[in-house]
Order: structure tokens, then C-alpha cells, then sequence
């Protein structure tokens, strides 16, 4: 077993995860204290896919963007080791890797995503890691007329709702494209579609649900006892259909030598700090905040960041997280943007509309990250702000954007 310490009189600050938030807090460290921080990233891969857009992969509108680590890390003014995470002794302030690495910290933020799990065992469940593979085939089924009924379901614990409704969307307009019947049904435990959103927003969700003729079944809880069965609570109802298309369930990465909450994820104050544990910060789906979302992970990880800073020495006073929750939804035709700030676990301020109320309007709205990717994708040529349907395609949901466009 080896031992890196990085000699220095910065602040050495070790970051566990190749996400949203890990990347979100390297960025801000660069930008809120340079010379004060020796920062390191430790990432199980080499590199970051841009996973929000895998829900278009199946759709044949190309594979998610992904961005080497080794540049992002060096941009930002740090080290990349690609290993993984083993244990952490919080006591000597010692993180150690899979690589059997032991690496001494001032601060460790661990920002390590959460594990999803499949909840039903006759159903496809999402994985946006490999959702094309997942998916594709059950898209030719559609497109070639063998299934006429489709169930997007969410497990009674939820992860986050947004790609179940993009992709039942998406799925329903394909159907529509190719002169396909198609039965499609959301079964969720949620008020009323993307509740979270708060009551404005959702009511334009189900607006746009109810055009695309997808039923919802809301406040219900689903199993899938067989194939092509769903039985949704209260009321033990019968739903049978072709295929049953279902979210997983997420759980922690259960990190040895931190204390734990529940479902393994991990608790923390509103400044991102581990309870009951000195100098170990975390940010993003890691931690027991119960909304799983990019965005929201960014801003945890500028709470995040802003601590970190200050306690180097900067000029920088730590801001709480407050959350707001900015969403891009695909739709098949032109996107829409939802916006809410989120008290109690439910928006209480929300808005949805043609336009992003963000810039750059990228699906993760981060402070550092999103403009950073912007730049990254305006060197390499490539459009940030992808077109509605695939490249060459007349079809009906063009026709639709168009005439829409022209009203």
C-alpha cells in the first residue's frame, strides 16, 4: 500500500466521484480559491457522459455527449486519479482506493451518485448508462406494429420522475409518426404529472400528456407480478398491457467508515457538511436530500464549494443550499422548461415555458459546469442546444414544432 500526500501548504482537498457534482466542485474551487486549494479527483472512469440526453438514444438522435476527465480535471487546476473509492478512515483523515492508494485529506467531498436498483422483475427498467441497449429494441417493436400497449411506471420509491414522462412522450409521438396505435399509460405515486414542479407546471405537464393521448394513473402504487401485468394500489386494479417500462430505485453507496442514513445515503447540514463527521463534505444524489437531480446536485456542490473556500482562507462567505429545480423536458417536438424552488419537498413557486429561463439552457443548469461545457462543445463544433428530432427526419412532430413556430 502506498501513501500520496501532496506537499503543500494549500488546503488539500480530495474529491470521490466523476459526476455532475464532483465536476461542479472542482470548477467552483477554481474559480473561489486557486491559490489556496491542492485539489484531487478521484473517478472510477476516464470519462463524464452527459447523461441527461440518453433518454434520446433510443430514438436514434445519437449517443450522449461525454468529455475527457483529464482535460475537465486540468481546467480546473487539478489532479485526476482514475480509481475508485474503498474505505475512509475519518479518524487519521485518510481516504482509501480500490487501487489500494491511501491518500491523506483536510477535506474530502464524496459525490459518488447513488446506485439504482431494479424494483420489477418483469419490467424493462431505465438505466441512462445504457438506456439504447435497454430500449432500442423495444422502439422496433413499436415502430414495426407489435406493441399497442406500453405502462411507464415509478416504483413507490422514487428516484426522479422527468425521464419516465420524457420518454413516454417521446415514445407516444414515435407511435403517432409511424401510424401507430398505441395504448400508453404513467402509473406514479405523484399528486398530479412532475408534482415537484409545483401546481402551475404540472398542470402544463398533463396539458401536454393529455394531447399526446397518454393516460395517468396518479397517487397509485404499482407491482408488476408477471409480464405485461401491473396491479396499482389502493384498489387492487388490473392494468395488462404489451410491455412495462419502469424507473429503478436508488440507493447509497454505503461508504465504510461513514455514518449512514437511510437507504445508505447520507445525511448532511445545509452547507453539505457530513453529520457526526469532521472535514468530509458530500454533494448530489450521495446524499439523503430526496430529490435526485443534476441541477440540485450543482448547487449542493457550491454550498459545497463555498465552505471548502472559506475554511482555505478565501474571501468567501459560505451560502446555504437552497433549492431550485430547472428542468428541460423532451417532449419528441420542442422542448419545455420547468422551473420551481422547492420548500418541504414540493415547488411552491413554479413556471413552465417554450424558453429557459437559464443560460446556457443546457438540461443541467450548473453555475460552473454548464457554461464550461458550452465552451467545451463551441470549441469541438458541436450544438450545445441540440434540434428537437433527429437530423433529416420530416416527421410529424416537426410538422407539429413548425406549424406551432408559425401560429
Amino acid at each position: 500500500m502506498t501513501t500520496e500526500t501532496p506537499h503543500s501548504d494549500k488546503l488539500r482537498v480530495i474529491i470521490a466521484g466523476g459526476g455532475v457534482a464532483a465536476l461542479e466542485t472542482a470548477l467552483a474551487l477554481a474559480q473561489l480559491a486557486p491559490e489556496r486549494t491542492d485539489v484531487t479527483l478521484i473517478a472510477p472512469n476516464a470519462e463524464f457522459a452527459y447523461r441527461p440526453l440518453a433518454v434520446r438514444e433510443p430514438f436514434a438522435y445519437g449517443q450522449a455527449r461525454r468529455y475527457p476527465l483529464r482535460r475537465i480535471a486540468g481546467d480546473a487546476g487539478a489532479e485526476l486519479l482514475v480509481d475508485e473509492l474503498g474505505w475512509i478512515d475519518p479518524d487519521k483523515q485518510v481516504l482509501h482506493t480500490e487501487g489500494a492508494a491511501a491518500i491523506e485529506y483536510d477535506t474530502l467531498v464524496l459525490a459518488l451518485g447513488a446506485r439504482a436498483c431494479a424494483r420489477y422483475k418483469h419490467a424493462l427498467t431505465i438505466d441512462d448508462r445504457r438506456l439504447d441497449e435497454i430500449l432500442h429494441g423495444l422502439i422496433q417493436d413499436i415502430e414495426g406494429g407489435y406493441v399497442h400497449s406500453l405502462a411507464f411506471v415509478a416504483p413507490g420509491r422514487m428516484a426522479w420522475q422527468l425521464p419516465l414522462y420524457e420518454l413516454a412522450l417521446m415514445t407516444a409521438g414515435r407511435a403517432d409518426d409511424m401510424g401507430v396505435e398505441l395504448a400508453t399509460t404513467i402509473v406514479t405515486p405523484e399528486d398530479s404529472p412532475l408534482a415537484i414542479f409545483g401546481s402551475a407546471a404540472s398542470g402544463a405537464v398533463a396539458e401536454l400528456l393529455e394531447r399526446a393521448r397518454i393516460q395517468t394513473i396518479n397517487s397509485a402504487y404499482a407491482e408488476v407480478p408477471s409480464v405485461g401485468e401491473v396491479v396499482i394500489n389502493p384498489g387492487d386494479r388490473r392494468l395488462r398491457v404489451d410491455r412495462v417500462v419502469a424507473l429503478p430505485e436508488l440507493y447509497g453507496p454505503c461508504v465504510r467508515g461513514i455514518p449512514l442514513g437511510e437507504h445508505g445515503f447520507i445525511r448532511v447540514n445545509p452547507h453539505g457538511r457530513v453529520l457526526d463527521v469532521e472535514h468530509v463534505y458530500a454533494a448530489g444524489d450521495v446524499t439523503d436530500f430526496p430529490i435526485k437531480h443534476g441541477g440540485l446536485g450543482s448547487q449542493q456542490a457550491d454550498a459545497v464549494a463555498q465552505s471548502i473556500a472559506a475554511l482555505a482562507g478565501a474571501p468567501v462567505t459560505p451560502e446555504p443550499f437552497r433549492p431550485v429545480i430547472r428542468g428541460m423536458l423532451l417532449t419528441g417536438e420542442r422542448p419545455r422548461y420547468l422551473t420551481a424552488r422547492i420548500t418541504g419537498g414540493q415547488g411552491f413557486s413554479s413556471e413552465i415555458s417554450d424558453t429557459p429561463s437559464w443560460s446556457p439552457p443546457s438540461k443541467i443548469a450548473a453555475k460552473y459546469l454548464a457554461p464550461y461545457l458550452d465552451g467545451l462543445d463551441r470549441e469541438s463544433g458541436i450544438d450545445a442546444d441540440p434540434p428537437a428530432a433527429p437530423d433529416g427526419e420530416d416527421n410529424a412532430s416537426e410538422r407539429t414544432q413548425a406549424a406551432g413556430a408559425g401560429a
